[in-house]
């Protein structure tokens, strides 16, 4: 059996292109990082934690850092409805060829016409968007570079997650906890609520792997706040993601509170269609997806506990990041993980694996697909493992 649509969290979505320095709000260091790890004139490089460090502006730097499904479960078709990869959005040169960037629009069309995935996550800053200023409007000249990029996923058919990966997080600060209030973090999903109000296709993803979450009832409160400001602003119908702490590991979902406490969350009529667990997990030693070597499926510590308490609560799951290196480890683990979520695809909707797009040569995780004298290549881990588990082929 195989599991339904699986949005195809393998929908991979660019990131940013790499450059001899890291543009303002870009990200300049972190485990794994293999990019700038210098900033542009008037800017510093803060760490926001050991796998993130970002380009601020005025910083004193730091050392290195329509059908949509209900959230009932219907009985498993033996295929998860979603199946994509991931792409980043967080520097001045956006994975597009008009703005000096990859081909991030023609891995899209080729990873949906070839691969047949469904579902692209595309990562953005919050300080990206509204140009640094918290609490500000959108910022046309950034937004509309980020608004094209989510037009070309809309115009492959696919689903497309907008993904604001802060890592709950502003400039180090904890929304609803000393940093942005609830507010300042409603109103930026009400604005994007209100421009993409009528796009079914359209996901939200409220935030990108909170950690180190002191208080977990408190960030429950502050995805509240973004759900009722999405429903509030016309986005009636479509999927929004509730990430938990921990780097919203499938593993700890439900050990650490998460899961008890964004269980609550609900629309504002109390009900809590569409209301979608989100969780990543990757297959390395250490859980951080900085390994190109896998050591396990994860099924029997993270997906199969997760997919009984998700049945229990009649509730599904997205898992939005996973990844690995080409190796036959990584090929045998993660081919067994995503069979498993299709044996379990009335819990589980899909998958979108880390990452496509313009990461440098040697990036543990690329993802991307070679354009060939105008045949695009995949990846051995998409070819064996992640096409495979998505399309029967």
């Amino acid at each position: 059996m195989k599991t339904s649509l699986s949005g195809i969290a393998l929908a991979f979505l660019p990131s940013i292109l790499a450059q001899a320095q890291a543009p303002a709000w870009g990200q300049c260091g972190g485990i794994g990082w293999t990019g700038a790890t210098t900033c542009v004139s008037g800017s510093a490089c803060v760490e926001t934690n050991s796998y993130y460090s970002q380009c601020v502006p005025g910083a004193t730097p730091t050392s290195s850092t329509s059908y949509m499904p209900t959230t009932t479960p219907a009985p498993g078709s033996g295929k998860v409805k979603f199946g994509g990869g991931t792409c980043s959005v967080t520097g001045a040169y956006p994975p597009l060829v008009q703005y000096y960037g990859p081909d991030g629009k023609g891995q899209m069309t080729h990873f949906v016409n070839d691969d047949g995935f469904n579902l692209f996550r595309l990562p953005v800053g919050w300080q990206y968007l509204v140009n640094g200023v918290l609490g500000g409007p959108l910022y046309n000249d950034t937004f509309s570079i980020y608004d094209t990029l989510v037009q070309d996923c809309l115009a492959t058919g696919s689903y497309c997650i907008i993904d604001i990966h802060n890592y709950a997080r502003w400039n180090g600060e904890i929304i609803g906890q000393g940093g942005p209030t609830n507010e300042q973090f409603a109103d930026i999903w009400s604005q994007l609520a209100t421009y993409y109000q009528n796009e079914d296709r359209i996901i939200f993803g409220t935030m990108n792997e909170p950690h180190d979450i002191p208080d977990i009832g408190l960030w429950a409160q502050s995805v509240q706040a973004a759900v009722t400001a999405i429903r509030e602003a016309g986005a009636t119908t479509q999927m929004i993601l509730l990430p938990g702490n921990d780097w919203t590991s499938a593993a700890t979902y439900v050990s650490d509170g998460s899961a008890a406490a964004l269980i609550n969350v609900t629309n504002p009529d109390g009900s809590t269609d569409n209301l979608i667990l989100e969780v990543h997990k990757y297959s390395d030693e250490d859980n951080s997806g900085t390994h190109a070597e896998c050591v396990t499926n994860n099924i029997d510590d993270a997906f199969a506990p997760l997919a009984d308490y998700a049945r229990g609560q009649k509730r599904l799951v997205l898992n939005t990041e996973f990844g690995g290196g080409s190796g036959n480890d990584c090929i045998t683990d993660i081919g067994q993980q995503l069979a498993y979520l299709n044996q379990n695809s009335d819990v589980y909707l899909g998958w979108t694996g880390w990452a496509a797009g313009s990461f440098l040569a040697g990036y543990t995780l690329d993802l991307s697909p070679v354009d060939t004298n105008g045949t695009w290549v995949d990846t051995p881990l998409v070819a064996q493992a992640l096409v495979p588990a998505f399309s029967g082929n």
